[in-house]
């Protein structure tokens, strides 16, 4: 349990934020923020649900390299050699620093934590609100209409709108091209314009109904438009299968795949009223294993080209080979292509340069 103090600290930082000066007459505002924070907690999510502390080792597996995502961050790099930027994160000392509260999601970060890593590797995280407007704006492209999921309000707040989603059969967008319609995050932290659990700038809670992110106004959609457990599956799967985001500090990483296998129990317990089996989870944290990559955007690379192996004795003549071979390659990112299924290298998509 991450401590009564820390909690403390970062409410009142928030209830700052919020123009909230006499603290003493709001308490109750303080109570919510601290709720909200602890709904956000990684180590609640994870100890209190063995489906997904089942998972961790898959959501740290780098699928180009066939080893785990390195840190890619110097931010713990104080608590022992194991967590260099250039290591591979494992299973046990991940839960031990999110346990620790010393591993959190941003918003649970100190101000000097956050300015730290905003100068270092100009990390920024998006409001909710800005989130939505962007996705809208996208959406507006792909329906040819506006307000199709919320209208947005003059306070920075969303109205969601209820109704049905409708689609113009006529110029051949169905539904499940909608739901099959790439996109991706580049970038992506714990990727708040994929799914939207929580603001990621303010630690607000949001209800399933709310969220704006582009695979929860794809869920909606199947949601609306699947009649029972089989067709539903199918479709959540490829909508998991159709969203991208790729992201360099393996932190952030972590919790941007947490959140969407959080997000697939949340659908599926709200529709069914039940827990998601163990191949279900297993499906959906191989999914995003491969569609949430950890990358060097300037490079298309894993980042540092070669994660660093655990210690091991080599002769003379093999440190300087070994130096020669990690200079001459380059490990270019890989990616899965559902709908072909077959595996390319992320910079095919791209073009020439």
């Amino acid at each position: 349990m991450i401590p009564q103090l820390f909690y403390t600290i970062i409410s009142v930082y928030l209830l700052r934020k919020m123009s909230i000066c006499d603290i003493k007459y709001n308490r109750k505002i303080l109570k919510e923020v601290h709720v909200q924070l602890e709904e956000i907690n990684f180590f609640n999510i994870i100890n209190q649900n063995y489906n997904i502390k089942r998972i961790v080792p898959r959501l740290l597996k780098d699928q180009t390299t066939g080893k785990n995502i390195v840190w890619a961050t110097d931010t713990y790099q104080f608590y022992g050699n194991e967590y260099d930027k250039q290591k591979q994160m494992n299973e046990e000392n991940c839960i031990k620093l999110i346990k620790e509260g010393i591993m959190l999601p941003r918003i649970m970060k100190t101000k000097e934590q956050q300015d730290e890593r905003t100068k270092d590797k100009a990390e920024v995280f998006t409001p909710s609100w800005i989130c939505n407007k962007m996705n809208n704006y996208c959406d507006e492209q792909w329906f040819n209409r506006k307000n199709v999921f919320n209208i947005e309000n003059e306070d920075n707040t969303w109205t969601t709108i209820n109704k049905k989603v409708e689609f113009d059969n006529d110029s051949n967008k169905e539904w499940q091209k909608y739901v099959d319609s790439r996109r991706i995050e580049i970038t992506c932290g714990e990727a708040p314009y994929i799914v939207s659990r929580y603001d990621a700038t303010t630690g607000k809670k949001l209800a399933i109904n709310d969220r704006i992110g582009i695979l929860d106004r794809k869920l909606r959609i199947v949601n609306e438009n699947t009649d029972n457990e089989e067709e539903w599956l199918k479709w959540v799967y490829r909508a998991y299968e159709s969203v991208y985001g790729f992201e360099f500090q393996g932190d952030n990483l972590l919790f941007a795949r947490l959140n969407l296998v959080q997000t697939f129990i949340d659908y599926y317990n709200e529709k069914f009223s039940k827990e998601p089996t163990n191949k279900m989870i297993d499906k959906i944290a191989n999914i995003i294993s491969w569609n949430l990559w950890q990358m060097d955007g300037l490079k298309d690379t894993i980042p540092f080209e070669m994660p660093k192996d655990e210690f091991q004795q080599i002769s003379f003549y093999e440190f300087f080979s070994s130096i020669e071979k990690e200079e001459s390659k380059s490990v270019y990112c890989k990616i899965k292509d559902w709908r072909a299924n077959k595996v390319i290298e992320y910079r095919s998509m791209k073009g020439s340069r």
